[in-house]
């Protein structure tokens, strides 16, 4: 081979079984995108953009749905545990692939914590909370609370060992379940407690902030809300027929969250107390509410789906943390398949699942519970780190197409010349949106995790060629992620950004920016052979899966 890739083998541990259905692989994803987003986003998003939020999720889920269609072309050809991070892998060499897989392990990895915070700060709405204090004036955690999530995460780590059809079969019945509490949620709130007048004649209009309003709410628990339907992605490697199945799950997956959500913020918006929104939208809710379905389902006079509610409270947010455990534990996998990182991070246990990578996503959950802030300050970091994973995707697509044009693509992305780069902008302008203060953070973490990973790679030259960690990567990597730091430093969103980009302009100079990078990293894909190389180890992988799962004849 001219490329000389490590496979799953060479590090000692077995394949992971291809036991998930399509039904499995669409709950995946579907319970990945209706989490603590649904109980907390709308609030956010109005208090930006007032009315105009509903334009924030139509935006949102345009933009997510492009990225949704890549991902789904590149889940049904490259069908491999932890795509996210195999798909650069396979286009532009190892150091493409650790840094899109290590920005998918930062966000993947901060969610459970992240989903179990969001479950307890709603909760704390409940009036039998008031005497147990989960939950600081500040939304910060109390002890009792950290306890709480504590054994959260406990119970993820324990049916993620189990395995991944146990996994998904229990998935299955909880998102069942979180789909149809937020479908009751639009129904009875718009029925009983419904005011048109609320669109329009609260304080500043429809849209009180502008278009500033309407990006800067994306980041507020939009974008996170709508995220997660790579997760079929991220498990085709477990998945029964994923040339057939991954693509269905991704965007029907993909379409039910965004109906949901946009339905959603209608219902939030016409159920609000006119009076509370005459001086603007501060504050629709009133001071110390932290469960904004609740309250509305409270001052309509239906208790009982505010006691729905709380339940689901706790369901929702769970079965995101669930998956996200289980979805970070396959991407830090596929990162251990390089050998520059721990063998230890591929070892598979007699269920088919990656025992030591699911051990180590709880530890991360453990300290990720102790010095952060509230669930929305939080949830801007992830949706940037989201957002640089997702960008990965149609730079890679493009590139394969290009330079791996003998693969079969059982679903292609309609006008791939248009959509790939037009994805690349989506994932870009949603970078730009988290604000300045979210990028520099991710771009730090990112770069220092570089750093390491080449360190660690010239460490083990005599195991593996120089040439063969994609360094031509470097030339459109990091300058892409310093070049998105500058235009945030001098933009208009975040702490820290000097607002020197006129509105508008802003928005001009992120396309161009992202056209220009676009085309230069395609141009930097590695050879036709190397990717063959690359794509054909992992599927030295699948062809073990298949032998085991034969039948045996005598």
């Amino acid at each position: 081979m001219a490329h000389n890739v490590v496979r799953p083998s060479e590090h000692g541990g077995r394949p992971l079984k291809r036991v998930v259905g399509f039904w499995g692989l669409t709950f995946v994803s579907l319970g990945s995108i209706i989490g603590s987003g649904w109980l907390l986003g709308a609030l956010g998003a109005a208090k930006s953009a007032g009315p105009a939020s509903i334009i924030s999720w139509l935006l949102a889920a345009v933009l997510l749905l492009i990225l949704a269609l890549i991902h789904a072309d590149l889940g049904a050809a490259y069908p491999v545990a932890g795509g996210t991070a195999r798909y650069p892998y396979y286009a532009f060499g190892a150091f493409a692939g650790f840094t899109a897989g290590w920005s998918g392990y930062l966000q993947a990895v901060m969610i459970a914590p992240i989903e179990v915070e969001g479950a307890i700060t709603y909760l704390e709405s409940a009036p039998w909370a008031s005497g147990i204090n989960m939950v600081n004036k500040d939304q910060t955690l109390t002890p009792t609370g950290i306890g709480i999530a504590v054994v959260a995460l406990l119970i993820f780590t324990f049916i993620n060992l189990m395995g991944a059809k146990w996994l998904s079969d229990s998935n299955i019945l909880v998102v069942i379940w979180k789909t149809i509490v937020p479908i009751v949620t639009i129904v009875v709130i718009i029925a009983l407690t419904f005011h048109g007048g609320n669109f329009s004649q609260g304080g500043g209009g429809f849209a009180p902030n502008g278009f500033h309003g309407i990006f800067a709410a994306l980041p507020l628990g939009v974008v996170f809300a709508l995220q997660g339907f790579e997760q079929a992605a991220q498990m085709a490697g477990e998945a029964k027929n994923p040339k057939k199945h991954v693509a269905r799950s991704i965007i029907l997956a993909m379409f039910i969250g965004a109906v949901i959500y946009i339905f959603l913020e209608v219902a939030f918006i016409g159920a609000i107390d006119p009076n509370n929104i005459t001086k603007g939208w501060d504050n629709p809710l009133g001071a110390g509410s932290f469960g904004p379905y609740y309250d509305l389902a409270i001052a309509a006079g239906a208790g009982w789906l505010a006691s729905i509610l709380l339940i689901d409270a706790v369901v929702s947010p769970a079965g995101t943390g669930l998956v996200y455990l289980g979805t970070s534990a396959r991407i830090s996998y596929a990162l251990g398949e390089d050998v520059a990182m721990p063998s230890a991070l591929t070892k598979i246990n007699k269920r088919g699942v990656p025992w030591v990578s699911i051990l180590i996503a709880f530890v991360v959950g453990l300290i990720a519970l102790l010095p952060f802030p509230s669930w929305q300050e939080l949830v801007g970091l992830i949706t940037d780190a989201t957002a640089i994973m997702y960008a990965f995707a149609p730079v890679s697509l493009a590139a394969l197409y290009r330079q791996h044009s003998g693969r079969d693509h059982p679903y292609r992305v309609p006008m791939a010349k248009i959509m790939t780069p037009l994805g690349f902008i989506a994932a870009n302008l949603i970078i730009y949106w988290s604000g300045f203060e979210a990028i520099w953070k991710l771009v730090v973490a990112i770069v220092g995790g570089g750093v390491v990973f080449l360190i660690a790679s010239l460490v083990r030259m005599r195991q593996r060629r120089s040439k063969d960690l994609g360094l031509r990567s470097l030339l459109w990597v990091w300058p892409w992620l310093l070049g998105m730091l500058v235009i945030g430093l001098l933009g208009r969103y975040g702490k820290g950004a000097l607002n020197v980009l006129p509105e508008w302009i802003d928005i001009v100079v992120v396309v161009i920016f992202s056209l220009v990078m676009f085309y230069v990293a395609v141009a930097l894909a590695m050879k036709p052979e190397q990717i063959e190389a690359a794509v054909g180890a992992d599927e030295f992988e699948f062809e073990a899966i298949d032998a085991e799962a034969a039948p045996t004849t005598a």
